[in-house]
Parts: structure tokens; C-alpha cells; sequence
């Protein structure tokens, strides 16, 4: 690798929350042993059962994790965004096999990182394996919350928390980057089912929607259907599958 792109990537590594804690000389490691990928819409980055030897930092674009039924129906498990790392977890295996598959949501460039190598860096550091551990805390509350969403929330609660996730506090419009049919099978709930929700929500005058355009008219009135009262803390939806091995 080039020093200018090794720097490049050294500094897209350090912007990425579970390798921010890293120092220079590991930072230099990972850049070291990595490499670059670039997919194009619905290219598959790899498939359910796949043998794991890398885990990966999103750069651009927008990665879809996903389980294949035995009949071929999909479930989306999560939707990966810039700046975010995935499969991280399956380095702690001793035989690791990526328990969903991975494509392109859009065009995508990832860095791809030796999770062999990175395995053996933490080996020799303890200090950085309590700054992993601490990553992999957040997100498994993360985690916690969504059962809880998915298990005590209607769907139109759903709908209505997945919007206020993605609401910064100083404005009133999200734009849906995500396909409708990914986005319903993301909060388990079927495309008529979330078209409905939508509509119901911009006919009690909560919402206005033109295109993937969603402007929020009443955040009051969004928050109290996303029954957000009842819940500790707002986060959005884990996108690092750190518990992906306990789920396949």
C-alpha cells in the first residue's frame, strides 16, 4: 500500500468508534495488513456460512446484512452506514463462519481489515482489549433495546422510533436512504404494513412524506407513538453486529 493511501486509511480507522481508542502504532498495523473494496449496487460482499478472515469499516455507501431461510425468504438485520464497522465479533471464534450475507445497498468502499492479525494485536495488549470490550458493552445494550422494541412495540411504534432515531435534535425532515421493502424487513414488518403506518401517521397530521423526503410535523405527538417515555435512552439501532455469532 502507498504511504498516502496508508495514511488515508490510517485516518478513516481512527475515525471509526471501535478502533478510535487504538494508538499510532497499531492503527499503522491494521492500515498495514488491510486492504480497499469496492462493490456496485447489489454486488455481494460475501454469503451466510462463508469462512470469516477479515471483518470490515464501511468508507461510502451503505452494506446489507441479511439471514437466508431455508426457503429463501430474507430478513434484514441490519443496514451499515459510513464510518461503522462490521463482523467484527467472529474474530473471537476459533473457527469463524459469517453467519449472514453481506451486499450493496448502493455503491460501496470499505477497507477490509486481516481479522487474524487483528486478533493477535490484542493478544499482546490488554489495555486495548478492555477498549474493545467496552465498544462491544454499548452495542450490546443496543441490542437489548431492540429485542425489547421488537418484542413489546407495535409496528407502527416501530416506524415511529426508527424515524426519531434518525431526527437530529435541530431539525424536522429525515430523508429515507433505504429502500422500503429493506427498510420494513429491518424493523420486522411487512411492506404493505409499513406503507399503511406511514399513511396512517401522515393522515393524523404527525408527518408529511413527499418521495424518501419525511418531514416531521409534530415531534410531540411522534415521540409519545414511539412510546418513548417508557423507555431509558434513545439510540439508534445497533448497525456493528457484535453479537452476529450468537445469532446465527
Amino acid at each position: 500500500m502507498a504511504r498516502n493511501d496508508e495514511t488515508a486509511t490510517i485516518e478513516a480507522l481512527r475515525g471509526a468508534l471501535l478502533l478510535s481508542g487504538l494508538g499510532l502504532e497499531q492503527l499503522q498495523r491494521v492500515a498495514h495488513h488491510a486492504g480497499r473494496v469496492v462493490l456496485e449496487e447489489g454486488q455481494m460482499l460475501f454469503t451466510q456460512g462463508e469462512l470469516a478472515a477479515r471483518f470490515y469499516l464501511v468508507l461510502s455507501g451503505q452494506i446489507r446484512l441479511f439471514r437466508l431461510s431455508p426457503e429463501g425468504a430474507e430478513k434484514v438485520i441490519e443496514i451499515v452506514s459510513p464510518g461503522q464497522t462490521f463482523a467484527e465479533a467472529l474474530m473471537f471464534l476459533s473457527a469463524p463462519r459469517y453467519p449472514v450475507c453481506a451486499a450493496a445497498l448502493n455503491p460501496v468502499e470499505l477497507i477490509a481489515i486481516d481479522a487474524h492479525d487483528f486478533a493477535e494485536m490484542l493478544r499482546a495488549s490488554t489495555e486495548t482489549c478492555f477498549v474493545l470490550l467496552g465498544a462491544f458493552s454499548q452495542r450490546l445494550r443496543a441490542l437489548i433495546g431492540e429485542i425489547d422494541d421488537l418484542t413489546l412495540h407495535s409496528a407502527t411504534s416501530r416506524v415511529a422510533r426508527y424515524l426519531m432515531t434518525r431526527l437530529p435534535p435541530d431539525r424536522r425532515a429525515v430523508e429515507l436512504d433505504v429502500r422500503k421493502g429493506v427498510l420494513a424487513s429491518r424493523l420486522s414488518v411487512k411492506p404493505e404494513t409499513f406503507s399503511r403506518v406511514v399513511k396512517s401517521l401522515g393522515e393524523q397530521g404527525v408527518i408529511a412524506i413527499h418521495g424518501s423526503h419525511v418531514t416531521i410535523l409534530d415531534r410531540e405527538a411522534l415521540s409519545e407513538i414511539a412510546d418513548l417515555k417508557h423507555t431509558r435512552e434513545l439510540a439508534p439501532l445497533p448497525c456493528e453486529p457484535a453479537a452476529l455469532a450468537g445469532r446465527g
